[in-house]
């Protein structure tokens, strides 16, 4: 009688290992498309078997294990960062681009070929008033194209600013959802398959905004840990990110009125801006810190637009003030600018308004004299061969076109990259899925395998039932 009642508590044992391999099983199935769900395993723990001591065998429920694998979920991650990284700067340089025409039918580009085409025809007719007000007119042209460029970066500039702003915002509410995942896990819920999810894909979609380490922790909790350096988040706190405007002091600035550049300070006040260098949030910071100012300046360079429109400016005033008019008097200067600051010229040049057409000198006293060399000189800023003439050794033309290749190319490596990345990205959550992902053949094939073993356990239950039952009315 004790064997069977031994057999029937062995049955039920195993009967409640299979329903919760079962269970299990429909759990994985219904989260397989589940953003940062890895595979669960219940495992069996098989019980002595020793008839001389009345052990009957069987098996028990064991711990649920999960298939998760740190280093496929930090490979994920880390592709992630740099496609993160390599997505925005298309999006920024693409809108940087955009500034940088060089077909010729607008912008600085087309306002430089129509004052050297003017120049030229003043010099067919130095003295005729009409060429020499389209003079004015197309210089005063050219300097607004300066302006509407150093605009157009400058919004860039504001626009990059708030975007980095509004990442360093969506990395303090992932963190901060982090942190409440960590306060459930602190109240007991160590196990729980969905929270491990929701942890998980919030560190997938933040991985591609800023270059992190999270580490689990015994409790169960997430640590997270900026650049592996600074803290973010331990235990149920958070140490938000702030940033800011700021225009360096050490070392004093060259162009201290240049536009200040953006930080990003930890929770305690700390730069942490030069640990930022990859993702969304380093591509922005990159950007807004480096590539823009490249062309407009800032606290320790002019930037290459400010020093062509000041080269150009400096170089067409040079050659009018050492002409004459027909009066005898010495030339006028064309362009006015900012002369205090130049990260600033190609937004304060201007064509100076008191100016008049009378005033251009187009004779070159020489020797030799003549009477049109000056605007025959401007003519030939076209096309140079004198290096006075030049910007780094190029016309301006070219100087200009190089400026837009350069935007160009940094375009075109970055589309690359993000093709590459995508294909990275694809081939790690690939390789994840292979470790800790579901397979739907492999859960249905577990799936009929323990419902067959959990109907053979419920009729040997049956069985033993029966026997007993038997039994006890023998025994009556």
């Amino acid at each position: 009688m004790s064997n069977l009642l031994s057999q029937l508590v062995s049955s039920s044992s195993t009967l409640d290992a299979y329903g919760r391999v079962l269970d299990t099983t429909q759990n994985n199935v219904a989260n397989a498309s589940t953003p940062g769900y890895a595979k669960q395993t219940m495992t069996l723990e098989a019980l002595p078997f020793d008839p001389n001591s009345g052990a009957t065998g069987g098996v028990r429920a064991g711990v649920l294990m999960s298939s998760r694998d740190q280093y496929a979920e930090q490979g994920v991650r880390q592709q992630n960062l740099s496609l993160g990284a390599q997505q925005q700067l298309v999006t920024s340089l693409t809108e940087l681009q955009s500034e940088f025409d060089i077909s010729g039918n607008r912008g600085i580009p087309k306002a430089l070929n129509d004052l050297f085409q003017t120049f030229s025809a003043w010099a067919a007719s130095p003295t005729n008033q009409a060429t020499r007000q389209t003079v004015l007119d197309k210089a005063t042209a050219l300097a607004q194209t300066f302006q509407q460029a150093y605009a157009g970066i400058a919004n860039q500039e504001q626009t990059a600013a708030e975007q980095v702003s509004q990442t360093v915002d969506q990395v303090n509410q992932m963190v901060g959802q982090l942190q409440k995942f960590n306060q459930i896990v602190m109240n007991g819920n160590h196990n729980d398959a969905g929270l491990d999810a929701q942890v998980n894909a919030t560190l997938e979609n933040m991985s591609q905004l800023i270059d992190f380490t999270a580490t689990k922790q015994v409790d169960g909790t997430v640590t997270i840990m900026l650049n592996g350096t600074q803290l973010l988040l331990a235990s149920d706190k958070q140490y938000k990110l702030t940033s800011s405007l700021s225009l360096p002091s050490s070392p004093p600035p060259t162009y201290p009125n240049a536009p200040a550049n953006v930080q990003v300070l930890a929770s305690d006040g700390t730069d942490v801006t030069s640990k930022i260098t990859n993702g969304q949030l380093g591509a922005l910071l990159n950007l807004r810190n480096q590539i823009l100012p490249s062309y407009i300046g800032d606290a320790y360079q002019a930037g290459d637009l400010n020093t062509m429109a000041k080269q150009f400016a400096d170089r067409v005033n040079s050659l009018l003030t050492a002409g004459n008019t027909s009066d005898g008097q010495s030339g006028n200067p064309l362009f006015t600018y900012d002369t205090s600051n130049d990260a600033r010229v190609a937004q304060t040049i201007s064509v100076d308004s008191s100016l008049t057409p009378d005033q251009l000198a187009a004779i070159d006293p020489g020797p030799p004299y003549v009477s049109n060399g000056v605007p025959l000189s401007l003519a030939q800023l076209a096309s140079p061969t004198d290096i006075a003439d030049m910007i780094n050794g190029v016309s301006y033309s070219q100087y200009y076109g190089q400026l837009a290749g350069r935007v160009g190319g940094q375009l075109s490596d970055a589309t690359n990259q993000v093709q590459v990345q995508q294909s990275l990205v694809s081939q790690a959550q690939t390789l994840r899925q292979q470790i800790s992902g579901v397979s739907l053949d492999e859960e249905a094939a577990t799936l009929i395998e323990f419902q067959r073993a959990y109907q053979a356990t419920s009729k040997f239950i049956t069985i033993l039932d029966q026997l007993t039952e038997t039994t006890i009315n023998l025994i009556t």
